[in-house]
């Protein structure tokens, strides 16, 4: 038995005429907004560790790296088909096994898109303090939480705006980066071979899959745009367009900046920290400008990544809370004026301001992947689970996309996820264990089904079964 969910009219599920999400974005908006998510300049976060550890061939372990992601970005899209809604990796999950395993899906998720917005806030108050010493780093931090806050509250088409503004920035200082850097290595005897970067000298498999761990955590970004489902115009054809483009021009720019810094600074161990090998490359082909610049544009990234995932969290809280698995009038609560998830986007925007005060960038940094590396592997379970076992599909081609390459991505996933630290995976234990509890209380013990909604698309009312 079905019933109209009621409410107030703030929560887009008590009557005809209450707001729903707005379809206004497109597959260039879609694109921009993963890519924002991903940040273009996360290539170096980790450029010094992973040159070190694959003996510096880091643009090898990023093509290595990329075509792992491919297939699990190519089960995001066929599971975008089948449920074009918001919900991502839990929506999936939840429709192919079932609510329980749905929304301990979404829970482990939670982790990774609640502790992303807390990252870049993190990032921008400690390099802005950095740049600013006189002002404490709290306070770009709180000035940042209330802007992208904002930002968010007002519509998802601002959001597109800014993102277009920010990714334009890094995508130049790319742009400029390769340009000097390739007249660098051209003027200087040192250079080694131009297929150096990507293996030789006893850099095998081993070596590049052992980067391969780490970089792969830089492509957190392709699934956030399956959150926007319920905003996009055509979502089951612009959605999936999105996220393989997004897999494969973040790739390919990861791929050109390291091959350049492998070209410019081929001798890793002379690095003055791994941690900030960054720098060290900045000044060696362009000074104290580039250096500048770099700052910079990490910066307007880490702005847009913050934006873009903060978003994105919200559209999670806001399909769990219209499933009544979590408080439905708080988080599936939409702004009448504006038909955002407010409520939501500001719960976000607080975790991620206290949390950046009190919590360390070491922590933070560590338990950031747990939840995505699980959402990934139930995604690619999902593609098997939904098109090979439940609709039959058993041909060549389907047993080759619906069968085979999500089982590599699943393997891939698994592989990532025990190559966590320990850190990370007791954290991401115990917030799974949380997760657990709040299930057992929301169904009375396990005894009862967990309440599922059932979208109707066309339809202005929204129901839900028990």
């Amino acid at each position: 038995m079905t019933e109209p969910l009621r409410g107030t009219t703030s929560t887009a599920l008590s009557s005809p005429a209450a707001p729903r999400l707005r379809r206004s974005l497109g597959t260039p908006s879609l694109l921009l907004f993963g890519l924002a998510y991903m940040l273009p300049l996360a290539v170096f976060t980790t450029y010094g560790i992973v040159t070190e550890v694959t003996h510096g061939h880091l643009a090898g372990a990023y093509v290595v790296t990329t075509v792992a992601m491919l297939f699990t970005a190519a089960s995001y899209a066929h599971m975008v088909r089948a449920y074009p809604t918001a919900g991502s990796a839990y929506t999936y999950t939840q429709k192919t096994f079932g609510p329980h395993l749905g929304f301990l899906t979404g829970w482990a998720l939670l982790l990774d898109y609640l502790v992303l917005p807390l990252l870049n806030y993190l990032i921008i108050g400690l390099y802005l303090h950095t740049s600013f010493p006189s002002i404490p780093a709290w306070v770009f931090v709180v000035v940042s939480a209330i802007l992208v806050t904002g930002l968010n509250v007002v519509g998802i088409r601002l959001v597109s705006g800014a993102n277009l503004a920010l990714v334009g920035v890094q995508l130049v200082f790319v742009v400029v980066f390769v340009v000097v850097g390739i007249s660098y290595a051209t003027g200087h005897s040192s250079t080694p071979g131009l297929l150096q970067p990507f293996g030789g000298d006893g850099a095998g498999i081993g070596t590049l899959m052992s980067g391969a761990a780490y970089l792969a955590l830089a492509f957190l970004g392709f699934d956030a745009i399956s959150t926007l489902s319920e905003e996009t115009r055509d979502a089951r054809r612009a959605i999936p367009r999105a996220i393989v483009l997004c897999t494969l021009v973040g790739g390919l720019v990861f791929v050109v900046v390291a091959y350049v810094a492998g070209l410019v600074f081929p001798d890793y161990a002379s690095f003055t920290d791994s941690d900030t090998a960054s720098l060290d490359l900045m000044r060696r082909i362009g000074g104290g400008a580039l250096n500048s610049f770099f700052t910079a544009a990490y910066i307007a990234g880490s702005f847009a990544s913050v934006i873009t995932s903060q978003a994105s969290v919200s559209r999670i809280l806001y399909a769990m809370g219209r499933d009544g698995q979590l408080p439905r009038r708080f988080f599936a609560a939409v702004h009448v004026r504006f038909r955002t998830p407010w409520l939501g986007i500001g719960a976000v925007g607080l975790v991620g301001m206290v949390g950046s005060i009190v919590l360390s960038l070491d922590f933070v940094a560590s338990v950031i992947n747990f939840g995505a590396l699980v959402a990934f592997s139930f995604v690619n379970l999902a593609v098997v689970k939904h098109y090979a076992v439940d609709e039959g599909r058993r041909g060549v081609v389907a047993m080759l996309a619906y069968v085979l390459a999500p089982a590599i991505g699943f393997a891939l996933m698994v592989w990532l996820w025990t190559s966590l630290s320990r850190t990370a995976l007791i954290a991401g234990l115990v917030w799974v264990g949380v997760g657990v509890v709040i299930l057992a209380v929301v169904t009375h013990g396990f005894r009862r089904r967990p309440p599922v909604m059932d979208l109707v698309e066309d339809d202005d009312v929204v129901v839900a079964s028990a």
